[in-house]
């Protein structure tokens, strides 16, 4: 994306956002959001805050991250709580889980908006989201929420190129969306699953690994899924044992590598 194209693009979000006297921003950190939520703090100034909703399916450090970023940032920031797994439709993990999710959450950011008086709640979706399988924009135009990103014309990589030129610290951070991500439709998500995938994430983290997943595969069997350089760093010796202890200790039961890496999406797959 060359700098004209990044300026014209910027513009027309500005203008987007402009367009109402003050909103609240869906953020959770990823650099989507994070873009959106400076570029409304640029244009609304105090008639902005953004707001994470902090749930089972948030990992702490994740949280931790966003929050942070915030603070760096300047942009003021709400939290909800959420429980997701308390909706018997959710758990049970169903083909539209990400709907439910999406329409549980921006009614309770709706919530927020108009008891604080907000006059929009805007959300990070981009363009290249209505490509691919996203049930939850369908939750965003349900209920009314508004989409700045995909109306500027914003393709992942134009949001990246627009929040590196923005000097933002995230620009180039791996997508990380929700652990419920890393079950295949059908499996009832326990919040003690979801605490043992997060933590075998954690430990991939640890050493060093930047785009990855753990999917579970039946009660005990993890998959792990590494992408670019990152799958030289599981050959050492010392990093492959110290990752299969962690793992056993966790409960799992075997640990699998998935030869053809890393993909968004797979557990959609049929």
């Amino acid at each position: 994306m060359t700098a004209e194209i990044a300026d014209g693009k910027l513009d027309r979000l500005r203008q987007a956002v402009a367009r109402y006297p003050s909103a609240l921003v869906c953020y959770s950190g990823g650099v989507d959001s994070t873009l959106l939520a400076t570029v409304a703090r640029q244009v609304l100034g105090e008639g902005m805050s953004a707001v994470t909703v902090n749930s089972p399916l948030l990992p702490p450090r994740e949280f931790e991250r966003a929050t942070s970023l915030a603070s760096m940032l300047g942009f003021p920031l709400r939290i909800i709580a959420a429980d997701e797994l308390s909706l018997p439709d959710f758990r049970n993990n169903p083909d539209d889980r990400c709907y439910l999710c999406k329409r549980h959450r921006l009614t309770l950011v709706i919530r927020q908006m108009k008891s604080e008086g907000f006059a929009v709640v805007l959300d990070g979706s981009n363009a290249d989201d209505a490509l691919g399988h996203r049930p939850g924009r369908k939750a965003v135009e349900e209920l009314g929420g508004v989409s700045p990103l995909e109306a500027a014309g914003f393709s992942k990589r134009d949001v990246r190129q627009a929040a590196r030129d923005l000097a933002l610290p995230n620009w180039d951070q791996p997508s990380r969306p929700c652990l419920a991500t890393r079950f295949h439709h059908g499996v009832e998500l326990k919040p003690e699953l979801l605490r043992m995938v997060d933590a075998a994430e954690e430990a991939l983290e640890g050493l060093g690994l930047r785009e990855f997943r753990v999917r579970l595969e039946g009660r005990d069997w993890a998959r792990i899924e590494v992408g670019g350089h990152d799958p030289a760093l599981l050959v050492e010796k010392e990093n492959r044992e110290r990752l299969v202890k962690k793992f056993k200790d966790l409960g799992f039961r075997r640990i699998l590598l998935d030869l053809e890496g890393y993909r968004s999406g797979i557990m959609d797959e049929a």
